[in-house]
């Protein structure tokens, strides 16, 4: 009889973990390496900034913190953060959104100003970018 108990706590514990959308799905997680690769987009194609190096590595490990503590594994973060088809998912994302904003291939001018715009803003792109001038 008190196994009982402990069974069903021990499963209402883990109930959360069986909860989880698939980490591609992730809101916050999709979010913030969208924002990644909107301004290694940016930095690629603007002659006028670069990329805050340490910045996104601090990103990324608070990314990685995160997912851990909503119940993924390591190896689901690696799996995902490794995967040439999310890579490429995030980059047609982030090609999408600065599109949207006027910025495509060949136009610097149109990712420098979209770069300009989000550090004014404050956004995570804009913290994620420098100006070189």
């Amino acid at each position: 009889m008190k196994l009982i108990p402990m069974t069903l706590a021990a499963l209402m514990l883990a109930v959360p973990a069986f909860a989880l959308v698939p980490i591609n799905q992730e809101k916050r997680i999709n979010d913030t390496l969208r924002s990644g690769f909107i301004a290694d987009a940016i930095a690629d194609n603007c002659p006028t900034m670069q990329p805050r190096k340490l910045r996104a590595l601090n990103e990324l490990l608070k990314l990685r913190d995160y997912a851990l503590s909503q119940g993924y594994s390591a190896a689901e973060v690696r799996a995902f953060v490794e995967s040439k088809s999310e890579k490429a998912r995030g980059r047609a994302e982030a090609a999408a959104w600065l599109a949207s904003k006027g910025a495509v291939p060949g136009k610097a001018d149109a990712y420098c100003a979209a770069g300009t715009e989000e550090i004014a803003r404050g956004s995570l792109v804009g913290a994620l970018l420098r100006v070189t001038r």
